[in-house]
């Protein structure tokens, strides 16, 4: 019995010794690529991490095997291969032949080969639970205990004798399947048991994702990530987006094999970079920026000021400019007026041009395509707040095919991307969206959809997209047709969270009945509205002790910005009805004003609902500071803006307020548009005689604060005054 045990040990021992001696150096990747597209880029970043010896066939020939979406094919691949290993004479080399442009690699040859060994066959080939070309040829597969029972062509590994044996019969075409010549073999009982063929079925070594999406899951270890195979438990080692599973090895590849990693965030973000830092401003590459404007928008004023404070020597800037809307040509006209001499070249087309959304885009990317200087297109759409005045340099030096900068809508998980797409081709949300747009997973993402704002280089227009109608679609809108097209040609499309880099407009309600309709903005875009009409030292009015007090419990400090007093003396201006300053007057409750002014009512130009928005963001927490225990809900009856001057209304003679507290805000400057003026505080003989643009008295409207509107003896004094709690 000894001598039974010693022997069986002995055999378990020679057999752990031949595995030992399937070195990793016997091991060689043998792929085809007939060119270097961006998903042969991310296989080969991924042998390299693992240190795979790879060698790439049929580099530089014409692909004549197909697209495997429509038909099948991949023919020149077998003819690649069978003449590639013809001269190779050393019988323990280890072939793994795989696809190159969506594959990645999970793990390194080390397990490769354990895999491959514990399958105790010469070549084992990937498996699929769907079979294809041919479904005739299911009952002769063989059936498996557990796991997939069909043949997937797209990985197999073995020793170099039987897979030479095993494409030894190809004598097929370029545009023949290799799918089907590869099954034929393996569903013959004779060639399967003398090349000693086996499947995957468990998914160990190979894991093809059509058929298969349900299955497979990110598992993230410390410092790399993997593809759990959670119906059979298992880790592959090579992940394939076979078939129309394209999307999803990108998304897989966003993280695997370390790409992005919980314990390192991205490890590849700042790998080939183009660092523009060391050039001359000669040097830098030549930009197209195409800024479209299609529809009615707010702060378009702004957005060109952003375009100017651009970090990127304007003499390598040329715009070309689709305005479709009337609306914006006046400030379109005076931007170019005052600064389009800056740039290179300046293409404007306006909306009597009558061109569509999708021609403007094709025309933009047209011009950049045939001018031979042009490096990158910038797309721009006029919706955009780009408040990083280094974005464009960023996205040059993050050297990429298509990049955008990641920018949301304030308040919304609204961005210029999408994580994943529909089986239709919608939106649809990726399992990392949300992590991704609220910033708690930062890098560099290889996407399905972009919009609004990207960088393009000028190469791929006259290569991979040389099809002038990218924008066309009869089924999609201009920026889906674009994005499906680009997906189509296997160029990635990347979306960049590493920086801030904006935000962007609601249009929704944008109304242009008004002379300044962004005032009308503090509802759908507050965040800007606060930047073009909030003075620029508010936010820092308790932080730096602003506040100041000429009088007894009178508070003084800036509210509005200089454009805000600007835009409102304009708007009332504009509206033009005036008062006549009697005493009767129809707009208030009872038909009777005891102290009149010369004004116009907010709820004359629609602007009550927003004004008091504004005292309720604005006014109200300066109040309830200064006011200790007194809260406030802004109830405002009465909310006007007053005019003086000489000969019309000079001055208001002593009163009381009809308000809890009053506001009283200067929209212009004593001295520059008026001579005078001020407010006095009888009680206290206390005066301010010299109001500062933009900057607000605050104070009890009743009993203690008896005051008058001293004479303006020049010009034209305007006041935005509100009566606040009644």
């Amino acid at each position: 019995m000894a001598r039974s045990w010693l022997l069986v040990w002995a055999l378990l021992a020679l057999t752990d010794g031949e595995e030992q001696r399937l070195a990793e150096e016997n091991l060689l990747v043998l792929t085809v690529a007939t060119k270097e597209t961006d998903g042969f880029k991310r296989f080969f970043r991924s042998a390299k991490h693992f240190n795979y010896t790879v060698k790439v066939l049929g580099e530089g020939e014409k692909w004549k095997s197909g697209d495997y979406m429509s038909s099948p094919g991949g023919g020149q691949k077998v003819r690649l291969l069978k003449g590639a290993i013809e001269d190779m004479k050393d019988e323990k080399q280890v072939l793994l032949f795989i696809e190159s442009y969506d594959v990645v690699f999970a793990s390194g040859p080390k397990e490769l080969l354990k895999k491959f060994q514990q399958a105790r066959h010469k070549v084992v080939f990937s498996s699929e639970s769907l079979i294809w070309p041919d479904r005739h040829l299911e009952d002769k597969h063989p059936h498996v205990a557990e796991g997939n029972r069909f043949l997937g062509s797209g990985g197999f590994i073995g020793y170099l004798p039987n897979i030479k044996e095993m494409v030894a019969d190809w004598t097929g075409e370029d545009t023949d399947s290799d799918q089907l010549f590869f099954t034929k073999t393996y569903i013959d009982p004779v060639k399967r048991k003398s090349i000693n063929i086996t499947l995957d079925s468990k998914c160990r070594l190979f894991q093809n994702l059509h058929g298969a999406l349900d299955e497979v899951v990110l598992k993230f270890e410390v410092g790399r990530v993997r593809a759990r195979n959670v119906l059979y438990d298992t880790l592959p080692v090579v992940i394939h987006g076979n078939g129309p599973t394209k999307l999803q090895i990108n998304y897989l590849g966003n993280y695997i094999p370390n790409t992005w990693t919980f314990e390192t965030g991205c490890t590849a973000c700042h790998q080939d970079l183009r660092p523009l830092a060391a050039l001359k401003e000669a040097e830098y590459p030549m930009v197209l920026i195409g800024i479209f404007i299609q529809q009615p928008t707010p702060f378009v004023e702004v957005f060109f000021q952003r375009l100017l404070r651009l970090q990127y020597p304007k003499n390598r800037l040329k715009l070309f400019i689709y305005n479709r809307e009337a609306h914006h040509e006046g400030q379109l006209s005076s931007f170019l007026k005052d600064h389009g001499g800056l740039y290179q070249d300046v293409k404007v087309v306006g909306p009597e041009e009558e061109m569509d959304q999708a021609a403007s885009r094709n025309m933009g990317f047209d011009m950049c395509r045939k001018d031979e200087d042009c490096d990158y297109l910038f797309i721009l759409d006029i919706e955009v707040v780009l408040e990083n005045e280094n974005t464009l340099q960023i996205l040059i030096e993050q050297n990429l095919p298509i990049v955008a900068p990641m920018i949301t809508r304030i308040g919304r998980l609204w961005s210029n991307f999408w994580g994943a797409l529909s089986a239709e081709g919608y939106y649809a949300r990726s399992e990392d969206y949300v992590d991704i747009v609220q910033g708690r997973r930062v890098g560099v993402w290889n996407v399905p959809y972009v919009s609004s704002v990207y960088l393009v280089e000028a190469s791929l227009l006259r290569s991979e997209l040389s099809t002038y109608e990218l924008f066309t679609s009869n089924l999609l809108d201009p920026d889906m047709a674009y994005c499906h097209n680009i997906r189509s040609k296997g160029v990635f499309m990347y979306v960049t969270n590493m920086h801030t880099f904006g935000r962007m407009l609601s249009t929704q309600n944008y109304q242009t009945s008004h002379l300044h309709n962004d005032l009308w903005q503090i509802f759908e875009n507050p965040v800007d509205w606060q930047e073009r009409y909030i003075h620029e030292n508010y936010t820092r009015i308790m932080k730096d002790k602003l506040i100041e007090t000429p009088c007894p419990d009178v508070y003084w400090f800036p509210i509005l910005s200089e454009v805000g007093c600007n835009h409102i003396v304009e708007e009332m201006e504009h509206f033009g009805q005036w008062s006549g300053g009697a005493n009767t007057d129809n707009r208030i409750q009872g038909g009777y004003e005891n102290v009149p002014t010369i004004d116009i009512h907010m709820n004359q130009i629609n602007f009550e609902k927003e004004w008091q928005k504004f005292l309720l963001e604005y006014i109200a927490p300066i109040t309830e500071k200064m006011y200790p225990g007194y809260f406030t809900k802004c109830a405002t009856p009465l909310n006007f803006v007053v005019r003086y001057k000489p000969d019309e209304q000079p001055l208001l003679v002593a009163h009381h307020d009809a308000s809890t507290f009053t506001i009283n805000v200067a929209l212009n400057s004593k001295d520059v548009d008026y001579q005078g003026g001020g407010c006095r505080f009888i009680r206290y003989n206390c005066s301010i005689q010299a109001p500062r643009k933009g900057w607000t008295l605050l104070h009890p409207g009743r009993l203690t604060h008896y005051h008058e509107g001293l004479p303006t003896t020049g010009g034209v004094r305007y006041i935005a005054v509100s009566f606040v709690d009644p």
